[in-house]
């Protein structure tokens, strides 16, 4: 295993990011963190160490610098997260020539509405999208998504999975909502995030890593 910590160009901005590369991966997915977050996230990097030991790829970056961060706005500012993971994903695939991979996205908060229009966006190269306790009800353009996309919610956050099961029937695309038993919104209820991190791998193992393994195969 391979880990660094890593500062990406994107032209206006340099942003820090943790990547982490198993031998032999067989797929990527890149964190959208969600607001008041960084790539120093606890919670975002139990999940990266879960799908690392299933030869996941992840790269955690930071969607705004800290001194935007420090604006409340920002952090709630769609278009502008959007903007950025569209512009990380593209630097990470010409920096790091990941583009043999098949990518994902893993979203948080209001970095899953972020992954959801930067998924629309970039179209075929996002194969699958995972949403942990986010609002992907902020996303403006759910209907063009094509990425096969699961919405993971604690049982506690009521709001929350009401707002999501209003952007679950906007997708078009393959879809599934999981809602985990005893979890409030952080998962910090013992074994939640363990829950969340063996849904996400499960959900990036079908959609991800079985096409590349079959891939290979042949």
């Amino acid at each position: 295993m391979n880990k660094s910590e890593i500062k990406l160009d994107l032209s206006d901005v340099s942003v820090a990011a943790n990547l982490a590369q198993p031998k032999d991966p067989v797929a990527m997915v890149i964190f959208a963190h969600g607001s008041g977050s960084s790539h120093l996230s606890p919670r975002n990097n139990f999940v990266a160490d879960v799908l690392n030991q299933n030869r996941i790829t992840t790269l955690l970056a930071d969607l705004l610098t800290p001194e935007e961060d420090e604006i409340y706005e920002n952090r709630f500012n769609i278009d502008l997260l959007t903007e950025r993971l569209i512009r990380l994903t593209e630097k990470a695939l010409e920096q790091f020539a990941f583009d043999d991979l098949p990518i994902g996205f893993f979203g948080a908060s209001t970095g899953a509405a972020s992954a959801l229009d930067a998924a629309a966006f970039l179209g075929d190269t996002i194969k699958a999208v995972v949403s942990r306790g986010g609002r992907p009800d902020l996303a403006k353009n759910l209907k063009a998504v094509k990425a096969p996309t699961l919405l993971i919610i604690g049982s506690l956050d009521t709001d929350v999975i009401n707002l999501n099961k209003k952007a679950y029937d906007q997708l078009k695309c393959d879809r599934k909502i999981e809602i985990v038993n005893g979890a409030s919104h952080l998962f910090e209820e013992p074994g939640t995030l363990n829950e969340v991190a063996n849904l996400a791998s499960s959900w990036f193992d079908l959609y991800l890593c079985n096409n590349m393994i079959e891939e290979r195969a042949q």
